[in-house]
């Protein structure tokens, strides 16, 4: 349940997305220059990567989602916060596409609560035993609290594909016993802290429901207003630290008019909001289902908008940048991804292709840089764009669902994207590309972001090396150019001396399973050699040897960049 906008949302609930349209007349970028600072510290270089979410509780702690996220953890430069849905949904605790259920609110006889932590448990051992923290989403109505009024308005058919209206629809509600749900969430906080201890759970986020401006939520945002108050008195009451904030809305116009209610409320009545919380999609393709012949091409080309993002981002900052109060608090766009839904792939609509090759990364990458060029035009600032990508069970090799890895565990490319994130230091580092492009009038930008080269430096305050992000992208994944870019990069300000240079590349060649699979005909029962020849490639990969360089002051390289690609260089002072 989420997020993507999509399932028991009725049409009028579903806000029509704009997306990237492809331009045959578009001009390829044939040269770009990029210059590098390595003596103009910008400051700390803000990581808002740093987090991942998903809508299956209950694929968390399965053999392939403990590995996703011991993956993550083993490369990660810090810890991530992770962001399940469904904690409080009752259920058996099957995993399936787009649903899950933490099954912990129970009654007996007498209507007295009782708990059940078996699957929090699961859930919180794994995301923390692979050293992330988890954002406690707080959601959705146990069936037990379902208002009785759910029950005779909300519309439902028995079906053998839908277990019951609770599944349906009814989790929506709001409680009907705001006393009892307050017990409920004191007793979870009770119970992380008994189990991980104080150390731990600073690190977390409580954060109350999710998307409560669409169909997630069927009642009115004053009710909301008040379970917000109950649940921050509950959280508080056991841990006064606890960091507590929301109110997780989505991107569009319904979004943007309940943060303003929200933040009105919290400011009026006094209450706590140590985090702000929205959402973000790049498109929506037309249709979303073709319901067509297996490998049907899409009806209509389309691809992410990087604009639509950004816009919808700058729009809920100047929001909060309306409330003194909360400016200042950490501002989470806790689902910031480039297309709805994540569970559905390439046998919905061919446009969902993207997720499963090199254009995704690079698009990752260019959206992180963009998130932070628009950070430094406003005083709320985003601290993490979390990523609705994590693992989807029961899936084809390379179904073209919004995840990390796909059939028997196999990273995609996406993963390398955040491999080449771990690799940039603490300190931001000044550098510019002639062939960025420019978001300083979000409103002049189109539907898609042209062909850009751009940059991010940073150095390692540690070790001193310097590593050098550069990516060549364009909104249209259906773009083609048979010759790469020449990038001149100039760094000035390094040590005199001996420098290692080390180079990596994610493009259709490099860094990519998925093009592996594709050479050997697109094997659905690959044989253990054609498994070991996939995985081989999956990870981060040199795009050539490590060199010396003598460096006296500066340093310049030159790359070729195919569309799309992306380069990390790292340099590092030979001792």
């Amino acid at each position: 349940m989420t997020q993507d906008q999509t399932q028991n949302a009725s049409p009028s609930d579903v806000q029509r997305l704009p997306y990237a349209p492809s331009d045959p007349d578009a001009v390829p970028i044939r040269a770009a220059r990029v210059t590098v600072d390595a003596g103009g510290d910008l400051g700390v270089l803000d990581r808002p990567w740093a987090s991942l979410g998903y809508d299956e509780i209950n694929w968390t702690y399965t053999p392939q989602g403990r590995r996703t996220l011991q993956t993550i953890g083993g490369f990660a430069e810090t810890p991530y916060h992770v962001r399940p849905h469904n904690i409080f949904n009752s259920g058996t605790g099957l995993g399936l596409p787009h649903w899950g259920s933490g099954n912990v609110y129970h009654e007996d006889a007498d209507g007295k609560p009782f708990y059940d932590f078996t699957i929090a448990d699961l859930t919180y051992d794994a995301i923390v035993g692979s050293g992330h923290h988890p954002l406690v989403e707080l959601a959705f109505t146990p069936l037990a609290l379902v208002p009785d009024e759910a029950k005779d308005e909300f519309p439902f058919e028995n079906s053998p594909s839908q277990y019951s209206a609770y599944e349906a629809g009814w989790w929506s509600y709001p409680p009907k016993d705001y006393a009892k749900w307050g017990g409920l969430v004191a007793a979870l906080v009770e119970h992380v802290l008994e189990r991980y201890g104080v150390d731990e759970v600073q690190h977390w986020l409580w954060e109350l429901w999710n998307e409560p401006d669409i169909s997630y939520w069927r009642g009115t945002p004053e009710q909301f207003h008040d379970l917000y108050d109950v649940t921050v008195k509950a959280i508080r009451d056991v841990y006064p630290a606890a960091k507590v904030g929301g109110p997780a809305v989505t991107g569009g116009d319904k979004g943007a008019v309940f943060l303003h209610g929200f933040l009105q409320a919290c400011a009026d009545r006094d209450l706590p909001v140590d985090f702000v919380s929205f959402h973000t999609k790049g498109s929506h393709f037309t249709p979303w289902r073709t319901y067509g012949p297996i490998g049907a091409p899409a009806p209509v080309k389309e691809s992410p908008s990087t604009p639509k993002m950004l816009r919808e981002i700058d729009r809920a900052l100047a929001v909060i940048e309306q409330f003194p109060q909360y400016v200042g608090a950490p501002v989470i766009v806790d689902e910031c991804d480039a297309s709805v839904p994540a569970h559905w792939g390439i046998y919905d609509n061919a446009n969902f292709a993207y997720r499963n090759n090199e254009y995704y990364p690079v698009f990752q990458a260019k959206l992180m840089k963009k998130v932070l060029d628009l950070n430094a035009q406003h005083t709320a600032k985003v601290h993490e764009a979390t990523t609705w990508s994590f693992s989807m069970e029961g899936e084809r090799y390379f179904e073209g669902t919004r995840s990390f890895v796909t059939a028997s565990g196999i990273e995609k490319p996406l993963m390398n994207a955040y491999r080449a994130f771990a690799h940039l230091g603490d300190r931001r580092l000044a550098a510019t590309s002639d062939q960025s492009a420019d978001i300083s009038d979000i409103s002049a930008l189109g539907n898609g972001l042209p062909e850009e080269v751009d940059v991010i430096a940073s150095r390692n305050s540690t070790n001193g090396s310097v590593a050098i992000l550069v990516w060549r992208h364009r909104d249209d994944q259906y773009a083609e150019d048979p010759d790469p870019t020449r990038v001149d990069v100039e760094v000035n300000g390094l040590d005199t001396g001996e420098w290692t240079v080390r180079h990596y590349r994610i493009d259709a060649g490099h860094s990519n399973s998925h093009t592996v699979w594709q050479d050997q005909g697109a094997p659905q029962d690959p044989t253990p050699e054609q498994l070991a020849a996939i995985t081989a490639r999956q990870g981060l990969e040199k795009f050539a040897d490590d060199t010396q360089a003598q460096v006296d002051g500066g340093f310049n390289l030159q790359l070729e960049l195919p569309l799309p690609s992306l380069s990390l260089v790292v340099l590092t002072k030979v001792a």
